[in-house]
């Protein structure tokens, strides 16, 4: 071993490059946990409680154009309503609240409405005082094909998500 009045080499080059050797050592340490903390959070928002089982025996679900927007329908054949309530759906980049039929109790819509207000556009700001502010939407959770539709649901006091595919649209 080489030595200069006793000190080695050695610790020669580790006197002269401890500041670089700190320096990458804090990159490696700040990138592993960034990937660390990435998996955590991917993991868990990708999952959001998605179930492989059906929250009811649920029937082929299709939408329909309206004046305003569209409906969703889903037939729901049997639900344990003491334990389940259909709360909200996700479709087409939209979330709206899943109703009980008033004429057919044994299916579930959700109205979305696309059409937009009449605004009153003045150069007199009185006459533009009864306009109401667009609606936002809101970014949904998913992505989702234009064919499928997320529900939403609470079982024994949880809130879980369930994937419907294959909606078909009706005239």
């Amino acid at each position: 071993m080489v030595t200069t009045r006793g000190f080695s080499l050695a610790s020669i080059l580790f006197y002269t490059f401890k500041p670089l050797i700190l320096e990458i050592m804090k990159y490696i340490y700040l990138l592993f946990s960034a990937v660390i903390i990435t998996a955590l959070f991917s993991n868990c928002a990708g999952n959001k409680n998605l179930q492989e089982k059906a929250p009811a025996k649920i029937g082929k679900a299709y939408m329909q154009n309206t004046q305003n927007g569209f409906e969703l329908y889903i037939p729901v054949k049997a639900i344990q309503s003491e334990r389940v309530s259909l709360d909200n759906v996700y479709f087409r980049g939209r979330k709206a609240a899943l109703q009980i039929h008033p004429q057919h109790p044994g299916m579930y819509y959700a109205q979305f409405e696309t059409a937009k207000d009449d605004m009153i556009m003045s150069s007199d700001p009185k006459e533009e005082y009864g306009n109401k502010a667009p609606a936002k939407i809101e970014k949904i959770p998913f992505e989702l094909n234009k064919d499928e539709a997320i529900i939403e649901f609470t079982q024994d006091g949880k809130m879980k998500y369930y994937k419907i595919e294959d909606i078909t649209e009706r005239q």
